[in-house]
């Protein structure tokens, strides 16, 4: 069974960073993708960026390129998301998936592609 845990958010000022983290247990990384993603209150949940956990391919939402940077660390099967130069419209509960299998490139920043999900970890920026 896969199980994800987020951890890393936090309340800072417009400008400011913030690093969130991915723990990941019952994960094979290899094959897969795996992703970030938020949702505000009365808003769907949007894909922020997602990688291949094989290759290492990133792909990101046209809203963060060039701010936010996600990786992971296979050795300690976690996955991060740096973010910079936050914005009060990044506020949103923050969302680790991962899907077990790869995709085309356009599906990787839906939440329907993938299976598992975790907890969320609430980011909020003030202006």
């Amino acid at each position: 069974q896969v199980q994800l845990v987020e951890s890393g958010g936090g309340s800072v000022q417009a400008g400011g960073s913030l690093r969130l983290s991915c723990a990941a247990s019952g994960y094979t990384y290899g094959t897969g993708c795996m992703g970030w993603f938020r949702q505000s209150p009365g808003k769907e949940r949007e894909g922020v960026a997602a990688i291949t956990t094989g290759g290492g391919t990133t792909y990101y939402a046209d809203s963060v390129k060039g701010r936010f940077t996600i990786s992971q660390d296979n050795a300690k099967n976690t996955l991060y998301l740096q973010m910079n130069g936050l914005k009060p419209e990044d506020t949103a509960m923050y969302y680790c998936a991962a899907a077990l299998t790869g995709g085309s490139w356009w599906s990787l920043l839906l939440p329907a592609f993938y299976t598992y999900w975790g907890q969320g970890t609430q980011v909020t920026v003030s202006s």
